[in-house]
Parts: C-alpha cells; sequence; structure tokens
C-alpha cells in the first residue's frame, strides 16, 4: 500500500431547498482509484467542475467518502481516532494564501503548525529555519506576509506545511490566484521538496506546463479519471486534451501540427528545448 490509496471512491453533494427537502444530487467524484508511493510527484488535471479539488479534500480527510475508502499512510480517513495522524501525514495548501497565514510575521506564521502539535520551543524554531530554507524564504523570516507578493506568500503557506513533517504535501490549486512569476516559484519550491526532501507530493491545477515534471498525470472530467500516464503519454493526446476544454503548452500544441503535416517529430513534446531537438533531426533527414 502506498502513502495514499483510493478505491472505489464516491462522493456525492446534496442539493436542498430552505425546508431542506433533497432537490438534487451531483456526483462529484465517480468511483476513482489511485495509489501513490511514497516520494512520487503527482500531478491531478481538470477542468473547473471536474472533481479534481472534491477528491483532493478527501487525501485529508477534509470530506469523507459516501462511497469507497480513502487510506493515508495506511490509516482510513473515516476513522475519527485516526484524523490527527491523517492531518500530520498529509498537509494541504489551498489555492488563497490569504486563507491560510495567520501570523503577523513570516516566521510566526511558519511555526504556529509546529506548536499547536505540541513541538518543543527549541524544536519549532529549526523547524521554522529549515521550511523557509526550503522554499527559499528564509530571507523574509521578520517581515510581515501583508508585505509579501502572492507568490511568496503561498510559498510561506507551503513552509508552514512542511513545518510539520508531513510525508505528503497536497497542493490544491496553489496558483490559480498568482501571475506567471509567482507560479513559477511556487511549481519550483514544490519541485525542490520533491527532488531533494523526497516529500511526496500531490498537485492539483488545470495548468499543463505545471505538470511535465510530474512522475504520473491523472486527468479528470465529470468526477471519473478518463486519462492517466507518464508526462510524456498525457500530452500526446492533444485532442483529447483539448475535448477535455484543457489548454495545451503551445509548443506541444505546434509538434502536433507539425507531427500531423508528415515532419518526423516524436509525440509528446514537453519543453522549448525537446522541440528546437527535435527540429534539427527532422533538418537533418530533410
Amino acid at each position: 500500500m502506498g502513502i495514499i490509496e483510493v478505491k472505489d471512491l464516491v462522493y456525492e453533494y446534496i442539493r436542498r431547498d430552505e425546508e431542506g427537502n433533497v432537490e438534487g444530487i451531483t456526483t462529484a467524484v465517480d468511483d476513482v482509484n489511485l495509489d501513490i508511493a511514497q516520494g512520487d510527484f503527482v500531478a491531478i488535471l481538470g477542468h473547473n467542475g471536474s472533481g479534481k479539488s472534491t477528491l483532493a479534500k478527501h487525501l485529508n480527510a477534509i470530506l469523507y467518502p459516501a462511497e469507497g475508502t480513502v487510506w493515508v499512510d495506511g490509516k482510513d480517513t473515516k476513522q475519527d481516532q485516526y484524523l490527527w495522524d491523517i492531518r500530520q501525514t498529509a498537509g494541504m495548501v489551498f489555492q488563497n494564501p490569504d486563507n491560510q497565514i495567520i501570523g503577523q510575521m513570516v516566521e510566526e506564521d511558519v511555526g504556529f503548525g509546529p506548536e499547536n502539535m505540541g513541538v518543543p520551543t527549541k524544536e519549532i524554531w529549526e523547524r521554522v529555519e529549515e521550511s523557509l530554507k526550503a522554499v527559499g524564504m528564509y530571507e523574509f523570516r521578520k517581515s510581515s506576509p501583508n508585505k509579501l507578493s502572492g507568490g511568496q506568500k503561498q510559498r510561506v503557506s507551503i513552509a508552514g506545511v512542511i513545518a510539520m513533517h508531513p510525508k505528503c504535501i497536497i497542493l490544491d490549486e496553489p496558483t490559480a490566484m498568482l501571475d506567471p512569476k509567482g507560479r513559477k516559484e511556487v511549481i519550483r519550491a514544490v519541485r525542490a521538496l520533491n527532488d531533494v526532501e523526497r516529500i511526496t507530493v500531490i498537485l492539483i491545477t488545470h495548468y499543463m506546463e505545471e505538470v511535465i515534471y510530474a512522475d504520473r498525470v491523472y486527468v479528470m472530467d465529470k468526477g471519473k479519471i478518463t486519462l492517466q500516464g507518464t508526462p510524456r503519454e498525457v500530452f500526446s493526446e492533444v485532442d483529447r486534451l483539448r475535448d477535455l476544454r484543457l489548454d495545451v503548452p503551445q509548443v506541444t500544441v505546434l509538434a502536433h501540427e507539425l507531427r500531423k503535416e508528415g515532419f518526423p517529430i516524436p509525440r509528446g513534446i514537453l519543453t522549448k528545448q525537446e522541440f528546437r531537438e527535435a527540429i534539427d533531426q527532422c533538418r537533418q533527414m530533410l
């Protein structure tokens, strides 16, 4: 069993009128299965309303399955006695950092989680230092969060989760409210945590360019996983991704269109460097 295992997960939102009568039921997650190993970098893609954020909230027991089971580090999320352990194992970062930052100073905010866990004061400050260094925010430790950019605030939020020493971090659209520079800052920090610290990362996003370094990608639509594989395998399905209303990176689309015109370009081009190399090979063959 991996650090996260999801089996036959179903979750439904029930709509009620003012008198409490059921008006309708929407199945947000429909028979989803996942098995994520410790140290993996997994991306879950999908347009708005695809069910990806609802799935994310099951991975640290914010929501409970209507059907099926979710295990976090071997613990069933429906068992109340495991809730604290699950929340420590799988930390959550949401899309709006302002909803997670509560301290008047960056280092105070990052130390809030370990303090609530009863970590000794000396160790709290050690964790604050290592966490802020891990996301490149140590020099801002005495700053007010209100004076930081969106990307910097999100990195502070991630540091606050890291300080609790989770085995896994779930990021629910952490760059949705950021500009391109802020998005790059956050994704760079997340990749470093996975590469260096071997923290399991589950990234929920609809930005395709953020997932090219993932070990595995799952694409959701109407509550189901409709496509999965390595980034290269998923990006090879350009037409299908378009049908799912996902924006495909321009370099991938360009390579796809050239391939359809008969150019011998490999499927699943992910980066500009790969595209340049493919074009150079085409020139040599012509």
